[in-house]
């Protein structure tokens, strides 16, 4: 008798127990993308200066920069290697991993001065970045925002120096752009679009 009373009583609680949540394994893409987390962070929620966050990344623009490092387009010694394998255990799935994760913005410390004077200077890059700079996908700009300030500064640098996709004639208006612009006002613009969203 006394077996089938504890048999019962362990029936109950199961049942009365809440269902087992999906941990993050169980969310679509993330066998995919976890090694990503390596340089990324955590579900793509970089926390270095110099790493892009992915989390909340739109997936079409995750996908063209997989598809550009892989195929040599963006040089990166780093990411060309990483891209071919992303692409080989599925950039769809990867990249809508990461889109469906929430943004989390830098928490890299930013000038407020340099946030007030890259806010000034935006005015030319909101024709493409859009006024809030977030991106525009019918013209392929990404979504600035919340970005390391870090990252966001060498990638200028890089458009400035010709380094950054060269080759690609979508981009010359953007190299030419930057090369119009002195490092500090590139550092004002990083300060700013990485305030954004805080």
């Amino acid at each position: 008798m006394r077996p089938l009373v504890i048999a019962a009583t362990l029936a109950t609680a199961l049942a009365a127990a809440a269902p087992a949540t999906a941990g993050p394994i169980d969310t679509p893409g993330f066998t995919s993308a976890f090694s990503c987390s390596a340089c990324h962070g955590r579900a793509g929620a970089s926390r270095a200066d110099a790493v892009p966050i992915l989390a909340g990344m739109p997936a079409w623009y995750l996908k063209k920069a997989i598809d550009d490092y892989a195929a040599g387009r963006r040089p990166s010694p780093e990411m060309e290697p990483f891209s071919k394998m992303v692409k080989t255990l599925g950039a769809d799935e990867v990249a809508g991993y990461f889109a469906a994760q929430p943004r989390e913005v830098s928490q890299s410390k930013v000038d407020r001065t340099a946030i007030v004077n890259g806010r000034t200077a935006s005015a030319t890059c909101a024709a493409c970045h859009g006024e809030d700079g977030r991106g525009n996908q019918a013209k392929g700009t990404p979504d600035l925002t919340g970005q390391p300030p870090g990252y966001l500064l060498n990638q200028m640098k890089l458009f400035k120096a010709e380094k950054r996709s060269p080759g690609d004639a979508t981009l010359t208006s953007i190299k030419v752009f930057m090369k119009s612009i002195d490092d500090k006002t590139l550092a004002d613009l990083a300060a700013y679009y990485s305030s954004l969203g805080r």
